[in-house]
Formats: C-alpha cells, structure tokens, sequence
C-alpha cells in the first residue's frame, strides 16, 4: 500500500492533537501510578538481592594448661592468627615459589603449584570441612592398593553369564 503524502493543516492539526493526548495521558498515569509502580520496582530488586548468611568462625582450640618454665617450650603450631580468617591453612614458600616459575603451558607455574597442592590430603590444606562433600573424603587415609592375583582367563570365565542372557541364573553364577 502506498503511503499517502498528502497531508494538510487539518490532518497535521489532527495529528498534533493526537500526539498531545497521549503525552498528557502518559503523564496522568505517572502522576497516579508512579509512586505505586517505582515501590512495586523497588521491593522487586531487594527479593532479587542474594541472601547474605553470616560467617561462622571455627571454635577456637581448647589451650592446654600452662607449662612450668623448667619444662622445654613447645613449637608454635603454624595455625596463626590469621589463619582463622580464611578456611585454608598457609601454602609453604617452596609451594609458594612454583607459581612464579615458568608458564602454564609449559606444565610449570600454576599448573605445576596446583598440582603439587592436590597430592596434599584435604585435613592438611583445609581447617575445617567446609562443605558435606568434605566429609566424605575427611581422614580417610592412604588409599590401600588391590593387587590382581587372578589371570586374565580366570576374570573372563568368572564375568560372563555360562547359561545365555535370558537363561535362568544358577546358583553358582550368584554372589552371595
């Protein structure tokens, strides 16, 4: 459909007309629902806020009692002060140092020091568990290694089904 060109005064006036109704409509309802509207906005974006939970600091270590000076000092343990603050227990400076040497890409670096970090036993990098999943790996020890004695014939045969798939199952076939 074209698009007619032929415009007046009275179809400009018309059309001024128009356009002045609706901005005075516009402004009506913001002086009527503005107020409403920018509240409604408002509690809006406090819901969408994250909820904030409190910090909770690890119970400080019971102290044993004073030792009379006679008796050699023991070593302070290398939990500071500070160490409280965060969740994880000072990197040594050797660890330290493999951050600054080489690159990433070159299996040095970060990689290396990340590495080095994941062979250390969660109880020895860590205070505390911080998540539930910490506690399923929390003071288990060395892994215990399971050495085959069986040959390879003998894990085939004892695998498979010796009566079919759809066969009903021996006993024999069952662990108990």
């Amino acid at each position: 459909m074209a698009r007619q060109l032929n415009l007046d005064t009275v179809w400009q006036n018309f059309w001024k007309e128009e356009y002045l109704r609706e901005k005075m409509l516009r402004c009506e309802w913001h002086r009527k629902y503005g107020l409403l509207v920018r509240a409604k906005q408002k509690a809006k974006a406090a819901a969408r806020l994250p909820l904030t939970l409190p910090t909770l600091q690890p119970k400080a270590p019971i102290l044993p009692p004073p030792v009379p000076k006679a008796a050699p000092a023991k070593v302070p343990s290398p939990v500071s002060e500070a160490s409280f603050q965060t969740e994880m227990y000072p990197v040594l400076p050797a660890t330290r140092a493999l951050l600054y040497e080489g690159i990433s890409h070159d299996s040095q670096g970060r990689y290396r020091y990340l590495n080095t970090r994941k062979l250390d036993v969660p109880e020895k990098r860590y205070l505390f568990p911080i998540t539930t999943n910490f506690t399923y790996g929390w003071q288990l020890g060395p892994p215990a290694k399971q050495e085959l004695v069986s040959c390879k014939m003998c894990r085939i045969e004892s695998f498979f089904r010796k009566n079919g798939a759809f066969a009903l199952l021996d006993p024999r076939d069952l662990a108990l």
